[in-house]
């Protein structure tokens, strides 16, 4: 379940955004909208412009980028382009149209602007001038497209395009057109909130500067996907320098194999040979997102050494293409790396990394092997790109969305580049945010964050929420969540405590490893610790407590349900993991319950996985005495719906206060605006009912 927050949670934001119609076109970003308060509100959250996506023309004078923005009364979102130079002052809309325009890259030579979006059925490339005029579509695939890339002497563009799984039963069908039934006979038959039809392939075509031709699919005959489903993206895929050759991103196994191994690979298709060739071959975990040196000489990737674990380190490892020598980069540097950007003279690499509660941007030195820390501050940035001799970078805090920011690679000093929600934000009054240190109950120091209620006053008694993180590994840093979202708790009028317990990333392998075959053990203790500590405080009501989480964090609500000695007055648990026997079989990753859980509960002998299966949170429910709400959506094929459903009937048969909401349209998250409204009106009823 890492992937849920490691991964970008730019594609989750855009989901639903096509489709609108041309009668009535999205009304968007509003320069003039005012706020009825000063405080945030689920209606503000949904108001906020969402950067994303940050691209730097060839001349590196100029940031194309994307912002998507999304309408209550419709129930849907729209993303626009626009652009930046580098010491602009103000930006430049270039897209206004009901349909989302994404994947936006500049054409090699600067003189247009290419993109992705749906006019007329399918989605196709088109492409525009830089100022946004002139948009002609370039390409007329069938089926539509998923994904593209120039090359860099703009002959040809590589695309990704989903091809229709063959039905292995096609004969028990004939005559039954109106047949719902589907019948499988291997695993990995649906994957995260959809039902596996498809598998994705990657094309090339010959451009003349108008249109495609003489289409090639370089995985022909392979029934493997790339990028890797269901969040890899254009990313996972890229051309050489010198333009033979393109890397991409497969995990080439199926069915039973697939659910139980991470084993994906980075490979190297030859375009004169047709020859394709595993540059990561033995290395068992994730491989992914290639990215060439501008000479040409080296190709960099992000890899994870063992399999089975999709929270192992992720490491940067390079390939010198001519002697085909690899090389662990980042070895010695106990944290994770990802989004690598080459600098011009393909001597260095600047990436990004969490520790302690945030993200930073760091260099890596090809030639003498070192890493430096390029910036410091509680803030995350998630992504960064060279542009000449400077950085451009999205940056957001928990009280700032993503924006883009100019980073001083020498110094790290950064300035605001966008300020796409200032109007809203000039509105909101948000509350501090305090970092502190304490004991766990077998002294480790532990990080947690506190965040305070706007015009917070020491000398009164607030509630406060024990925030439970999600993963169970990852981050908990400083994001700006469009649901959890800190502020809006504290505007609420409660405090927030949110630590980094054992399995949290940013603190070394070790801390992290701590989660896995022990969910029940020592984070359990962390979080009590925490929400222990901080009730000594004269300015938190002891008796006023309510533990809050997702996913991983839905399970540590329902474990903690069942032991927290009369700690919390209520409970909110969001798609978590209930009956970890049943969720052994319900889910459809299995590499993950293997590692994490240390197999299936029927192996007698296997001490690890015997002692979790006997702390499933189901089995503590005998102790249930705090009300409770459960929200689950029936489209999160990771946690089943029935998770959920089972939880509330358990409290509801134990007489324990309880209501659940749920959602038939939403999956492991809430994407649609009056979904994720009507989800926090709940949210903040059953808590205001039980703490104020």
């Amino acid at each position: 379940m890492k992937k849920i927050i490691l991964l970008s949670l730019i594609a989750l934001f855009i989901v639903n955004i096509q489709g609108f119609s041309q009668q009535k076109p999205l009304v968007i970003d509003n320069p003039n909208l005012t706020l009825k308060s000063d405080l945030m509100t689920p209606e503000a959250l949904w108001a906020f412009g969402r950067v994303s996506d940050p691209q730097v023309s060839p001349d590196g004078e100029t940031v194309l980028y994307g912002v998507s923005y999304y309408s209550i009364e419709q129930n849907k979102g729209n993303r626009e382009l626009y652009s930046i130079g580098l010491n602009a002052e103000s930006s430049r809309r270039l897209t206004t149209s009901p349909k989302s325009e994404f994947n936006a890259i500049w054409r090699p030579d600067g003189k247009k602007i290419g993109f992705l979006t749906s006019e007329g059925g399918s989605v196709q490339i088109w492409e525009m001038n830089p100022d946004g005029s002139e948009r002609t579509q370039i390409s007329s695939i069938d089926g539509g497209i998923t994904g593209f890339k120039y090359s860099s002497d703009q002959s040809k563009i590589l695309y990704t395009k989903d091809l229709e799984l063959e039905n292995k039963f096609e004969d028990i069908y004939e005559g039954l057109p109106l047949a719902s039934g589907r019948l499988m006979n291997d695993l990995m038959y649906r994957h995260w909130d959809h039902w596996v039809d498809t598998y994705s392939h990657v094309f090339y075509a010959d451009y003349d500067g108008n249109k495609l031709s003489n289409h090639v699919d370089i995985m022909e005959g392979e029934p493997y996907s790339s990028p890797l489903s269901p969040f890899g993206g254009i990313e996972q895929i890229e051309w050489s320098s010198n333009n033979k050759a393109i890397a991409y991103t497969s995990k080439k196994l199926l069915g039973k194999a697939a659910t139980l191994s991470t084993n994906s690979d980075v490979y190297l298709y030859d375009l004169e040979t047709k020859k394709t060739k595993n540059i990561s071959k033995g290395i068992m975990g994730f491989d992914v997102g290639p990215v060439f040196s501008p000479d040409g000489k080296y190709v960099a990737w992000e890899s994870m050494e063992r399999d089975g674990y999709e929270s192992d380190q992720n490491r940067m490892f390079l390939m010198n293409i001519e002697t085909g020598e690899r090389t662990y980069a980042t070895k010695g540097f106990d944290q994770n790396a990802g989004s690598f950007s080459w600098t011009a003279d393909s001597k260095s690499i600047y990436f990004t990394s969490d520790w302690h509660g945030a993200f930073q941007i760091y260099r890596y030195d090809v030639k003498k092997g070192g890493i430096t820390q390029v910036t410091e501050g509680l803030h995350d940035y998630r992504g960064v790109t060279v542009a000449g001799k400077q950085l451009v970078a999205t940056k957001q805090t928990m009280a700032m969305p993503t924006e883009l920011f100019l980073v001083n690679p020498k110094n790290g000093e950064a300035q605001q580049m966008t300020f796409t929600n200032k109007n809203l934000l000039d509105q909101l009054s948000m509350g501090e945010t305090e970092e502190r240190w304490i004991k766990t109950h077998d002294g480790e120091d532990m990080q947690v964050f506190v965040i305070y209620p706007p015009n917070f006053d020491k000398a009164k008694k607030y509630p406060a929420l024990l925030y439970c993180k999600g993963g169970p590994q990852g981050p908990l840093s400083q994001s700006f969540h469009y649901r959890w979202n800190y502020q809006i708790m504290a505007a609420n009028g409660y405090i927030i405590v949110a630590p980094a317990r054992r399995g949290v990333s940013g603190f070394g392998q070790a801390w992290q490893e701590q989660i896995s075959g022990d969910y029940h053990g020592k984070s359990m203790q962390d979080y009590l610790t925490a929400i222990d500590e901080l009730a000594k405080e004269p300015f938190i009501d002891e008796d006023r407590l309510g533990a809050i989480g997702a996913s991983a964090g839905g399970y540590a609500v329902y474990y903690l349900a069942g032991n927290h000695e009369k700690r919390f007055k209520a409970l909110i648990a969001h798609d978590g993991i209930f009956n970890e026997e049943a969720q052994y079989l319900e889910t459809e990753e299995m590499w993950f319950e293997n590692w994490d859980k240390g197999g299936p509960f029927w192996e007698a002998d296997n001490e690890v996985a015997q002692e979790a299966y006997a702390h499933s949170p189901h089995k503590f429910v005998q102790n249930w005495d705090t009300p409770i709400l459960v929200i689950h959506g029936e489209l999160d094929y990771r946690v089943v719906v029935t998770q959920g459903m089972t939880a509330f009937n358990a409290a509801i048969l134990r007489d324990i206060p309880a209501e659940y909401l749920y959602f038939p349209d939403e999956n492991h998250w809430v994407l649609k605006p009056q979904n994720g409204i009507l989800w926090q009106r709940t949210f903040f009823n059953w808590l205001d009912k039980w703490l104020k």
